[in-house]
């Protein structure tokens, strides 16, 4: 009877022994995002030190929230006219969103110290319009620590609300493609 007991225990626990940290969700709210835009007036570069990210070890889903008023630029005008509704429009729309999933996760050991390339799939959110996007990224392990980071082109801003395409605009102050790179350093949430 002991020997039955000690197998269906074995039966039960064994598939949960290997979630260990893989079942885990890591966390974090002090991630930075840059964002960089060329234009014919001056080039436009902002940071953002307030971006909260999940990921989640089992599943792969990924999620990003980012301030839009968190934007910090060189220049108070920039951050000005950035806020305003023909632009970001912080008040109506106050988070830039990314919900998504890691395509590869069979190719990251959350338990192995190192660093993985990744591609992500997912929706991205600006100003209330949503895309389908899949960008390329790096998932560092190191001593259980994760990391994240990428650098992508969001393409054709405007299709978010934002600018004018150049074929309807001669002098545009807004580029159509935006360069943004981002940096997560997560921890293991407790929830």
């Amino acid at each position: 009877m002991k020997t039955i007991a000690i197998l269906l225990m074995a039966i039960l626990i064994g598939p949960l022994s290997g979630l260990g940290q893989n079942g885990e969700k890591y966390i974090t709210k002090t991630g930075h995002v840059n964002f960089f835009s060329a234009t014919v007036y001056e080039d436009i570069s902002a940071d953002n030190y307030k971006a909260v990210s999940t990921i989640n070890a089992s599943t792969g889903e990924i999620v990003f929230s980012i301030p839009v008023k968190s934007f910090e630029f060189e220049k108070a005008l920039m951050q000005k006219h950035f806020n305003q509704p023909n632009f970001m429009d912080s008040q109506k729309f106050p988070k830039i969103k990314f919900k998504g999933k890691i395509v590869d996760l069979s190719q990251v050991n959350f338990n192995q110290d190192g660093k993985y390339s990744v591609k992500v799939n997912g929706d991205l959110t600006i100003r209330g319009v949503t895309k389908n996007i899949t960008e390329e990224g790096i998932i560092e392990i190191k001593d259980g620590k994760i990391s994240s980071s990428s650098t992508f082109m969001v393409l054709s801003i405007w299709e978010f609300g934002i600018g004018k395409p150049k074929s309807k605009s001669k002098v545009n102050n807004v580029a159509d493609d935006i360069k943004v790179t981002f940096t997560m350093n997560y921890h293991k949430s407790n929830s």
